[in-house]
């Protein structure tokens, strides 16, 4: 199968993917045709010996029923180098990467996955896309992209990049979900990433801020940046996490029932939550002057002031990590820790149910996993309990 057209540059094998069957008579019959092997990346011949066949007139009619059956099967993308079983197959590997982002573009435009997580998803693929484009062995079908092929690229994630094995298992999971997508649309059987198994991680270096800590950060913020205090005092009290903040709008206060609402679109689990607003919370906002523009404002713009213009959660971060080292603080205090030691906080003054509920946890479970040590609560109903022992 030539095509007619090649372009600048472009090797054999792109324009010759097989030549059609032709049967060959004289001292020995058989039907061949070339074809190209990816694994090999080469052209390959495939003979059908006819010499087992005694009578010429069914050698012929053999080799038309051949002809006719592999010319089919070779136009519908049948490759007998390759074990697939279906044509999908088949389709070249920037076919199908280029369809996934498009299917990521219009999950984005439809607010079905959330803004960090597109960002996420297409770093990811860029970095994927570059491991392709400089692997000694490329690949071009997308059957291709099996077991063995995934190995080595999240060992290129943990050796040649130097990542640590907690990245090296957040690219597992994505490129998880990426195969579950391909499985999905049949271009793969199954998914390779299920015999991939999780690398041991070391513990995440973050954790709570202490209670000196935290009144030498709201000293330090209260003179020099009060609108930022006001954002850390929200993430403190409130739980509500980085991204879910840099959403939250005007409109979502409600100010007389010391509430906010978060809605399904921008919250981590999809669903609507409300969580509460202390007096401290309250009290500040109204010194801000913070009700005083748009309800469609967002709460937390440009110089954490309220604003039309949507703000980034690796603004708060690096602003965080700006102020914690003008204090010298710990290293492993970072942003989300603000919400660490909320969590630590309430539970241990209100009991850990009230925590949960304003976290909004779905189960308290999730809630212990924020308490470490000492900080771990107990119900004061196990410590005047008198059994039958």
């Amino acid at each position: 199968m030539y095509s007619t057209k090649k372009r600048k540059g472009a090797s054999l094998t792109e324009v010759l993917n097989y030549t059609l069957p032709k049967l060959h008579t004289g001292k020995t019959w058989y039907v061949d045709f070339m074809c190209y092997d990816p694994a090999e990346q080469k052209m390959k011949r495939k003979k059908y010996m006819l010499d087992g066949i005694t009578k010429v007139t069914d050698r012929r009619k053999r080799a038309v029923d051949i002809i006719a059956n592999v010319t089919t099967r070779l136009r519908e993308g049948w490759n007998p180098w390759v074990e697939a079983s279906n044509s999908r197959q088949f389709t070249k590997v920037d076919t199908v990467i280029n369809i996934y982002i498009r299917y990521l573009d219009k999950l984005h435009e439809s607010q079905s996955i959330k803004e960090s997580t597109y960002t996420d998803y297409r770093k990811r693929l860029r970095v994927l896309q570059e491991f392709m484009a400089n692997h000694t062995a490329p690949i071009m079908y997308i059957y291709q992209f099996n077991l063995s092929y995934i190995s080595d690229f999240l060992d290129y994630i943990l050796m040649d990049r130097d990542s640590s094995a907690r990245t090296r298992n957040n690219y597992k999971v994505w490129i998880s979900s990426l195969c579950s997508w391909l499985v999905e649309k049949q271009y793969l059987e199954t998914n390779p990433c299920e015999r991939i198994k999780a690398l041991k991680e070391e513990p995440k270096r973050r954790e709570a801020l202490s209670a000196s800590d935290l009144r030498k950060l709201g000293r330090y913020l209260e003179k020099n940046d009060p609108h930022f205090l006001l954002l850390c005092r929200m993430a403190y009290y409130t739980f509500i996490r980085p991204e879910e903040m840099t959403n939250i709008r005007l409109k979502d206060i409600f100010l007389h029932e010391q509430k906010v609402f978060v809605g399904g679109n921008i919250s981590k689990n999809r669903q609507d939550g409300m969580v509460g607003l202390n007096d401290e919370l309250v009290k500040m906002m109204i010194d801000l002057g913070v009700f005083k523009y748009d309800s469609d404002c967002y709460l937390f713009s440009s110089g954490f002031k309220p604003g039309r213009k949507k703000i980034t959660t690796k603004v708060l971060r690096n602003y965080f990590y700006k102020v914690r080292d003008a204090l010298h603080l710990s290293k492993n205090y970072q942003f989300y820790s603000l919400k660490d030691s909320g969590i630590r906080d309430l539970a241990n003054a209100a009991g850990i149910v009230v925590a949960r509920d304003q976290a909004r946890h779905s189960d308290i479970s999730t809630t212990n996993k924020y308490l470490k040590g000492s900080s771990l609560t107990v119900h004061e109903e196990t410590k005047h309990f008198k059994g039958e022992l």
